[in-house]
């Protein structure tokens, strides 16, 4: 291929390489130039251009790449039309993706001119998703170099889709006290999320205590419902291959295969097989919808796919996926008894809703919401007490005059209530571990509901976001610990932390409690009067 500025008249038949502009005359890169063309060159005055002319041997970029796809592109996949020199390989279903890294190797190291680029090897894909693409950097190529591309495949497809085969599972959860039940509710929606795109559905589930022979005994009985693979969740987690899933899979006659894996999260998880059918015992990231390495296996079984112990513990490289909140910081976090946690009261909003009140300086049995919160969190275990001010600065500072806290100032406040949750935590100091963020509005959070959360605040156990609840319905406050700080800092709007908790479900620890003190707020004039009644019946 000769490449190389030639005069309008030497270039008939050539490919323009660069997009030419000039006066009036726009000829875009790849052009093949025609009669017409030369004429139009000349006529704008154009000396030369820049083109590739093909010469003998020579194969046109969408040709080469369309020859190179084909031989490529295996089961489960298709080719789309090439263009611009590259050639688009699709899934036709869902399935994982399986591909021949020596051969694309091969391929790719033939001649600089020559791509072909992949996924990565046993993702799962749906129907539809690219998973590759051929594609020839300048116009054409050599002949020889394209006939070697396509003799790489050696006759087989580099490229193919494994489809899911596997289809009826059975899971066994086991129980220890402290383990919620709704805990294992989640645990089962997530799995059946997990198996959704795989077509495949949990056939047979039982929950039993975490116990070497009623677990035995729960295995045993699901195998016999025909499932074709069975995932344990533990209540605790594997700690050696002594322990309680692992004996419970021998004494049902099966075998360990493989225990553990250079993944993380994933590092405990299990490989056995029961009577031909495998066995999972799950990690405890297996709870959660992130992508864990119990994914990566998991996926791969339920193509059918092989996994031996080579190829988990050839999981390494890439493996460290992402850091686990819930894991113990030994330089971070505080020792236990010594956590030291602030209270953020926010006394910014605009009470909007309350026909021009500042529902904070409404009194009480004599006494303004904003000043009855801010006692609460001053005679809890929270210390400093922090509050946010915004509308009516001073008429609240009034309110809370003579208080021990400190006040701080949020001239946004009308942009929402992200802005005064980020001026609070930047204004506490580097010395608490956590911050329990308090709505002013809400004066029946008392001393002891504060206490009682701060109490359950344990980072070095995973307790890291710590939240009041009743009958299944999260309230507040809500105490986050440090580490969560520089997402509270990136808030933005009216909403809140709310979706931080779903984000972290993993650090979450609900507080039972009793009454309603944690879910009513005043944000009406009518709701407050109910809590004017309140408080003088209970006088």
């Amino acid at each position: 291929m000769k490449f190389g500025p030639v005069a309008p008249k030497d270039a008939l038949g050539a490919t323009a390489v660069h997009t030419l502009r000039q006066g009036s005359l726009v000829l875009k890169k790849g052009t093949v130039i025609a009669a017409a063309d030369v004429a139009a060159l000349e006529a704008a005055g154009v000396s030369e251009i820049v083109v590739v002319q093909m010469e003998s041997g020579d194969v046109g970029e969408d040709a080469a790449a369309a020859e190179i796809a084909r031989v490529v592109a295996g089961d489960g996949t298709r080719t789309d039309r090439a263009f611009t020199g590259r050639c688009n390989l699709f899934a036709d279903r869902a399935g994982i993706l399986v591909v021949d890294k020596h051969g694309i190797d091969r391929i790719n190291r033939i001649d600089e001119a020559i791509t072909l680029a992949t996924l990565h090897a046993y993702k799962p894909v749906v129907a539809g998703e690219m998973i590759a693409t051929v594609k020839i950097i300048p116009f054409a190529v050599a002949g020889k170099h394209r006939d070697a591309a396509v003799a790489a495949a050696q006759g087989k497809p580099l490229v193919r889709l494994a489809p899911y085969t596997l289809r009826k599972i059975g899971v066994i959860s086991t129980r220890l006290p402290g383990l919620a039940e709704k805990i294992i509710d989640k645990t089962i929606k997530v799995t059946k999320d997990r198996l959704a795109p795989a077509g495949a559905e949990i056939v047979s589930e039982q929950r039993v205590q975490h116990d070497e022979a009623e677990l035995a005994r729960a295995l045993d009985a699901v195998l016999k419902q025909g499932v074709e693979l069975v995932v344990i969740f533990g209540a605790s987690a594997i700690a050696d291959r002594r322990d309680v899933i692992p004996r419970a899979i021998e004494q049902t006659g099966g075998a360990i295969e493989h225990f553990g894996m250079p993944v993380d999260p994933g590092n405990l998880m299990l490989v056995g097989r029961v009577r031909g059918t495998l066995v999972l015992g799950a990690p405890g990231c297996a709870r959660s919808p992130k992508d864990n390495g119990f994914d990566w296996v998991l996926m791969r079984m339920l193509a059918g796919i092989p996994v031996t112990r080579e190829d988990i513990t050839g999981m390494g490289v890439g493996g460290l996926l992402m850091e686990i909140v819930t894991r113990p910081q030994p330089r971070d976090e505080p020792l236990a008894g010594s956590r030291s946690v602030a209270a953020v009261v926010l006394a910014a909003g605009r009470s909007t809703r309350m026909g021009g009140t500042n529902k904070l300086l409404a009194e009480i049995d004599g006494k303004p919401l904003v000043r009855i919160a801010v006692e609460q969190a001053l005679a809890s275990r929270a210390n400093p007490v922090v509050v946010v001010t915004g509308h009516q600065r001073n008429e609240v500072e009034v309110a809370i005059a003579g208080l021990d806290v400190k006040l701080v100032h949020n001239p946004d406040y009308a942009q929402g209530l992200a802005t005064s949750v980020k001026a609070g935590v930047a204004a506490l100091p580097a010395s608490n571990d956590g911050a329990i963020v308090c709505l002013a509005d809400m004066p029946q959070v008392n001393a002891a509901l504060i206490d009682k959360l701060v109490g359950a605040f344990d980072p070095a156990s995973g307790a890291l976001v710590v939240l009041p609840t009743l009958e299944g319905k999260r309230g507040n406050p809500v105490l986050w610990s440090r580490r969560f700080f520089p997402d509270l800092m990136a808030l933005e709007g009216d909403v809140g932390a709310r979706h931080l908790i779903a984000r972290y479900a993993e650090a979450v620890t609900e507080v039972p409690v009793d009454g309603l003190a944690a879910f009513t707020d005043v944000d009406t004039p009518d709701a407050l009067q109910s809590l004017k009644t309140q408080f003088a019946a209970a006088k």
